[in-house]
């Protein structure tokens, strides 16, 4: 069976402004082109989105899968984008089944622009299984993490925006998405897995927003067994993490980290902080091969 029909709407990803700083002198600056997208699912009104509208279609694939309401690609017949109506209509196969019941109950998370979940934010939690065989190295964290630092992004250009990254169990970059917020930017990551057939059993989830509960179920849910950020976690992303078997690494900048939960899936390599300056950036290499995925999604 075909993948569900896809429109190709990709928008502009920032806007220019005229600004005058504390001087009085006229300049101009790129600022994120924020924009919302409604989501219709089977014509009925679902979400709006808040998102810089690099891969929407992606992002509404993603949505559905992390919110629980579409199981499998196979179901989604098609998704497609308008940006003269700031709206994505999603068609299934069959219908969502309880769909006013399932989408009753909302939870507000703690994204910066008031993300959101269907149900109960715990429903199915002790369900979701990791791989427990799944190992990083130390050196692998501080290759992403160099990744990272050396990416062409929009908030290099523009600020205001936060950054996700897919990477595989060696550090290569497979997919990188940035939005004004985390939670987009991870759902049109696990759309673009979802289309490409790509599992995260093996995989190395980044972001460079906090790890909250949300953020650690929807990496769970995707399969994928370790979490990175730049940023800190709440207590709620350490509780689910520990309960799924996750390793959270929190403050990754440099050489430093805070392994947080999942001690047994790091392999420390001491060697590499003995002479830091030449181990770290021989064991970092070159990061090649890297395929990024254009900007997505809304607030953190």
């Amino acid at each position: 069976m075909s993948g569900p029909q896809l429109s190709n709407a990709s928008a502009a990803l920032t806007h220019e402004v005229e600004v005058l700083d504390e001087r009085g002198r006229r300049s101009t600056i790129s600022i994120p082109a924020e924009r919302p997208l409604t989501v219709y699912l089977d014509k009925r009104e679902l979400v709006t989105l808040m998102t810089l509208g690099g891969a929407p279609e992606a992002l509404v694939l993603g949505y559905l899968r992390n919110q629980r309401l579409v199981a499998a690609l196979d179901e989604v017949l098609s998704v497609q984008v308008d940006w003269s109506v700031d709206a994505a209509a999603v068609v299934t196969r069959h219908g969502i089944a309880d769909l006013e019941q399932r989408t009753a109950q909302r939870v507000v998370t703690t994204g910066c622009g008031q993300g959101s979940v269907f149900g109960g934010l715990m429903d199915d939690v002790d369900q979701l299984s990791l791989p427990a065989d799944a190992r990083l190295r130390q050196s692998t964290v501080y290759r992403i993490v160099e990744t990272i630092r050396g990416q062409q992004s929009i908030y290099k250009k523009a600020g205001s925006v936060h950054g996700c990254a897919l990477f595989s169990a060696g550090g290569e970059l497979l997919y990188f998405v940035e939005d004004v917020g985390r939670h987009n930017a991870v759902d049109a990551i696990a759309g673009r897995m979802w289309l490409d057939g790509v599992a995260g059993s093996d995989k190395v989830f980044y972001t460079t927003g906090r790890l909250t509960s949300e953020m650690v179920i929807k990496g769970a849910q995707m399969g994928i067994p370790f979490l990175l950020s730049r940023s800190g976690t709440t207590q709620m992303g350490h509780m689910v993490a520990e309960r799924v078997g996750m390793a959270l690494l929190a403050r990754c900048t440099g050489t430093h980290f805070l392994l947080l939960t999942g001690q047994q899936r790091l392999l420390f390599e001491p060697q590499l902080l003995a002479a830091p300056a030449l181990a770290v950036g021989q064991a970092m290499g070159q990061a090649t091969g890297q395929a990024t995925l254009p900007a997505t999604a809304a607030a953190d």
